[in-house]
């Protein structure tokens, strides 16, 4: 039995001491054995990884890499930590769910279930792409509105709906509204590309702020919502850069039109995209806090510098093909928003990208939340990332990008002028174009769709969603290419009643060919074209009989390279000869390529290429 020594339990008190330089030199010599010359010098920027926005994650933080332990206290500028000094038994975030169905009835009855099962907030759609304004008291009849925090999102409609909601308020007698009238000029221009009615739809929130600044002290009035410009597929500092510079607009109007700076700064909310990369959202909400504090230390009011924040799970994240792992990337993004210090949490639901969600859909959502709150008490610690030295480094270097951006922007005379030039959307569009060849070389797999795809499962049907706003910058989805080729081979499907195949020649044992026929398999099904796969004998002729009987026009030599050296010409020709219209070998390609070889896969590749030339070559229509 080991007693414990009177000092403590020393966790590495059986270890012998070491260094990052020793460290450095044991990463070196494993880097050797795998076949890469590395000193030790150049250890930790071999294993470095390269994130967006020019930031780099390193393998290793130490005190010496990680900047400061703590950035400030909870509460207390510059609100890197969180914005409420709350300690002991914090209760979590605001659960808030979105409704945007058309039908006040039918949405009625799911806002009363979602509030009945642990949602304490509500985020309504309303306008051309959700809830008729004059619906709006219909969906919240029997909502206990002095307890239930509602936000708006009405789009170019938002006068109208904040208006309308002050009477519903009014009517019910309703003293301790809390919540946000939604107003979001600059956001919906992003969204839109209605830049010349801004000016006064800016007069129109001001106004709106200025009655719930005298009127109503727990309402807000404007929202800064960065979503457009993440669904558009800008990177974690640009969206946080357009969040700056369109809270520095509105803080602008508010004070030129005689608000005091600490209730200007009082009548902002601040909307970001939660994503399932956990540690860029911790940092990301924790340095939008941090940047925004920096604006109201410039305004003089550094102590009114606490921004609001609300969390929304990426709508660019979410899958329309095997739904059911979006549920996995919520449970992540809404994890990160929670340990990153957000003030309201929006789970979308797992078939959000196929329409209107269903009860189920809704469940799951906003139990996302509740396990993470109260079964996992991840509420119960304020800021648990804090001094962590990768998460303090990472927090620092996006908030200096992101005020870069902002500042670049500002010089280009501010968020809405550098929307109407097109700066904005031209380094949001050169951004995406960058993600998107990641994308389609599969270096940022999407499990269900370009990995491990599952070309028999039905596409998830449900009622359609209102039409969203449009004309403005693009929004993107992580699964657009991959879901457009996998919608031809179902159009194909449907029209043929088979899919395009492809057959895999799978040369010698298995030894030999299984990981590369598994990998063939695998990125043809991402395409839809279903992998026909019949084990063969090394012999030409019979993998040209195979092929015959397979139904399929494309196919795909799979072996080592030991193998390869001598069949992969023989047999690429006798599949040649058999009719196959194109023949793939799995693998790269060598110095002097193998003839009838026609392309190659393999890992990094341009998966999306080979696919869409693939389907084109056998005339499956786009």
């Amino acid at each position: 039995m080991t007693v414990l020594p009177d000092g403590g339990f020393a966790l590495a008190a059986e270890f012998p001491e070491t260094s990052p330089e020793a460290w450095r030199q044991l990463v070196a010599g494993v880097l050797r054995r795998s076949g890469r010359e590395v000193g030790a010098d150049d250890a930790e920027a071999a294993l470095a990884t390269a994130l967006e926005d020019g930031i780099t994650a390193l393998p290793l933080y130490t005190a010496a890499n990680g900047g400061d332990a703590v950035t400030g206290y909870p509460g207390f500028a510059p609100f890197t930590r969180g914005g409420r000094p709350e300690g002991g038994a914090v209760q979590g975030w605001d659960v808030r769910q979105r409704h945007d169905r058309p039908d006040p009835a039918r949405a009625n009855e799911a806002v009363l279930t979602d509030l009945e099962n642990g949602v304490t907030s509500l985020w309504l759609t309303a306008g051309a792409a959700g809830l008729p304004v004059s619906a709006l008291a219909r969906a919240v009849d029997g909502v206990l509105l002095d307890l239930a925090p509602v936000v708006l999102d009405a789009g170019a409609e938002f006068e109208e709906a904040g208006r309308a909601w002050l009477r519903i308020l009014d009517e019910r007698e309703v003293t301790g509204a809390r919540g946000n009238l939604g107003a979001d000029p600059l956001g919906h221009a992003a969204r839109s590309g209605a830049y010349d009615t801004v000016e006064g739809a800016v007069r129109a929130a001001v106004d709106l702020a200025r009655l719930c600044d005298r009127d109503r002290p727990g309402l807000r009035a404007l929202t800064v919502d960065a979503l457009p410009y993440h669904e558009a597929g800008a990177t974690p500092a640009q969206e946080l850069g357009c969040s700056l510079a369109t809270g520095v607009a509105l803080l602008r109007a508010l004070t030129d039109a005689g608000l005091p700076v600490p209730a200007a700064l009082g009548q902002l909310e601040f909307r970001y995209a939660a994503t399932a990369d956990q540690f860029l959202t911790i940092a990301k909400l924790r340095a939008a806090r941090r940047v925004w504090a920096r604006v109201a230390e410039a305004c003089g009011a550094p102590a009114a510098g606490a921004q609001l924040q609300h969390a929304v799970t990426s709508p660019v994240m979410m899958a329309r093909r095997d739904p059911w792992v979006n549920m996995l990337r919520t449970t992540v993004a809404s994890l990160a928003a929670g340990v990153g210090g957000a003030d309201a949490v929006t789970v979308l639901p797992f078939d959000h990208a196929a329409g209107l969600p269903d009860d189920f859909a809704r469940r799951i959502a906003r139990n996302t939340s509740t396990v993470l709150i109260e079964e996992a008490h991840v509420g119960r610690v304020v800021d648990p990332a804090g001094g962590s030295w990768y998460v303090e480094r990472l927090t620092e270097e996006l908030a200096q990008a992101a005020w870069a951006w902002f500042q670049e922007i500002e010089r280009a005379g501010g968020q809405l002028a550098a929307l109407r030039r097109g700066l904005v959307a031209e380094r949001v569009g050169a951004a995406w174009e960058r993600r998107a060849g990641k994308l389609a070389r599969r270096r940022e797999p999407v499990t269900g769709v370009s990995e491990f795809p599952l070309l028999t499962e039905a596409v998830l049907e449900r009622d359609p969603a209102p039409e969203p706003v449009s004309g403005g910058l693009p929004r993107v989805r992580r699964d657009a290419a991959f879901e457009a080729l996998r919608a031809r081979s179902d159009a194909h499907l449907a029209a043929t009643g088979a899919r395009p195949r492809v057959f895999l020649a799978a040369l010698g044992p298995a030894s030999e060919h299984t990981a590369r026929v598994a990998f063939a398999a695998n990125l043809f099904q991402a395409g839809g074209i279903e992998p026909v796969h019949e084990p063969v004998s090394v012999d030409a002729d019979s993998v040209a009989e195979a092929f015959a009987a397979s139904g399929a026009e494309l196919a795909c030599v799979c072996s080592s390279d030991a193998l390869y050296a001598d069949l992969a010409a023989p047999v690429a020709a006798a599949l040649k000869g058999a009719g196959a219209r194109r023949v793939h070998l799995a693998g790269r390609p060598p110095k002097k390529p193998w003839a009838a070889v026609d392309a190659y896969v393999f890992a990094g590749g341009d998966a999306v290429g080979v696919l869409t030339s693939a389907l084109d070559l056998i005339g499956v229509t786009r």
